[in-house]
């Protein structure tokens, strides 16, 4: 299938570049670079444009005739959102009714959207399923659920169908240790806590250790980053095959807390990562796990990398081998 594949330049997309190659696909990467890579795009055409550019989407989606449009090319970061709300619902939702207008416009009928786990807001029940209410508490999450209204809305009134995949914590890198993160700043639990271990930065901070956890610390559901492209890979499939829209929550289904993440991280590496306890930060919940029953159960779809130290173990080949991305 080709497929056009937004924001292959980052940390997600380009694991998807990959798998799709890997998995005999003909993905087409198109990004603006504004903190993706050029280097991290493994094979395929490379496009650079915007996708505040609706001609540059027609003429892309227009130049050659696309199975399926996969959307990476979101802004992440939740304290960013509530500073600056302006960038993240122009970005995440207008600019992606941009890409979803030219969809529809190059006649291109299965959409696949990367969506996050920050819609449901604070939790009613955990594990947390796909009938979870819908309630962000920050720009970020609206902005992802607000797409999928729109794309459910999309559907009913042109035939655009689409899976929504709501992840949870994406961590790792690639088994063969060429992708990995690179975020600037780096914001996520795993990459930080390997800085501290390789001596880049001086401790990692701990917010929080009084939390009604095992071990007082907050509880989160980290899934490898190849879990997640393999899921995608699925939800394709799932299209293809004339199936209807659909969300998906995607987890491991059980956490860890972000004292294990660490211990795992000093069992992989083989050193001590200085710790510092600081306050609870407001609106971080207790314990944040999914329930990924019914992407197991429609797709079949099962984790290949459910431990943390394995999670763990492919982002520190990753961070030794590319020094100049740390």
């Amino acid at each position: 299938m080709k497929v056009l594949v937004v924001g292959g330049a980052g940390y997600i997309g380009s694991h998807m570049v990959q798998t799709l190659l890997d998995a005999g696909h003909a993905p087409v990467t198109l990004d603006n670079l504004s903190s993706g890579h050029r280097d991290a795009v493994p094979g395929g055409e490379f496009i650079l444009a915007d996708l505040a550019d609706r001609s540059a989407l027609d003429a892309a989606l227009a130049a050659q005739s696309f199975d399926a449009v996969m959307h990476f090319a979101s802004f992440i970061q939740v304290g960013e959102s509530v500073r600056r709300p302006d960038l993240y619902y122009r970005n995440n939702f207008a600019h992606t009714l941009n890409l979803m207008d030219a969809a529809v416009a190059a006649g291109v009928k299965r959409f696949i959207f990367s969506s996050t786990a920050a819609i449901f807001g604070e939790p009613v029940a955990v594990p947390i399923n796909e009938g979870h209410p819908n309630a962000p508490i920050n720009p970020y999450g609206a902005s992802k659920a607000m797409v999928e209204r729109a794309l459910a809305d999309y559907d009913r009134a042109f035939g655009l169908r689409s899976v929504c995949f709501r992840y949870f914590n994406a961590a790792g890198a690639h088994p063969r240790g060429h992708l990995g993160e690179r975020h600037d700043p780096e914001t996520h639990l795993i990459p930080l806590v390997l800085q501290a271990a390789a001596g880049l930065r001086p401790n990692i901070q701990v917010f929080g250790n009084d939390y009604p956890t095992p071990d007082g610390t907050c509880i989160r559901d980290y899934i490898h980053v190849m879990d997640l492209c393999a899921s995608h890979l699925q939800g394709l499939e799932w299209l293809e095959q004339g199936k209807p829209s659909q969300a998906f929550n995607l987890g491991n289904g059980s956490g860890f807390s972000v004292l294990e993440v660490i211990r795992a991280a000093e069992e992989v590496t083989g050193r001590s990562v200085p710790v510092v306890h600081a306050p609870r930060r407001d609106g971080d919940p207790a314990r944040l796990v999914a329930d990924a029953a019914l992407a197991r159960d429609l797709l079949k779809w099962v984790p290949r990398y459910p431990r943390i130290e394995a999670i763990v173990a492919d982002a520190w080949r990753f961070h030794q081998a590319h020094p100049a991305s740390r």
